[in-house]
């Protein structure tokens, strides 16, 4: 599996559902917590945005983008997504 693969299935899996089962309606997170949560030891913060800017992660995790704010590709970009 790609990293991009890899990067969207873990916020899927660690994020999005979670806060479904809590009943949340939108969940906000910064590409920092994501590289240190999945363990990455570069930097992979290009990566990072680059596979949650997609709309393939919008499609593959059923969320609408709510928000992005931040740099293009740092580590403090945050995206809040509708759940």
């Amino acid at each position: 599996m790609a990293l991009a693969d890899d990067i969207r299935e873990y916020v899927l899996v660690a994020l999005i559902k979670p806060a479904r089962r809590r009943g949340e309606k939108t969940v906000t997170f910064i590409a920092l917590d994501v590289h240190r949560d999945m363990g990455l030891q570069e930097n992979r913060m290009p990566a990072i945005c680059e596979a949650l800017d997609a709309q393939k992660f919008l499609d593959f995790a059923g969320v609408t983008l709510q928000k992005r704010e931040g740099p293009q590709q740092s580590t403090t970009a945050r995206w809040v997504f509708r759940l």
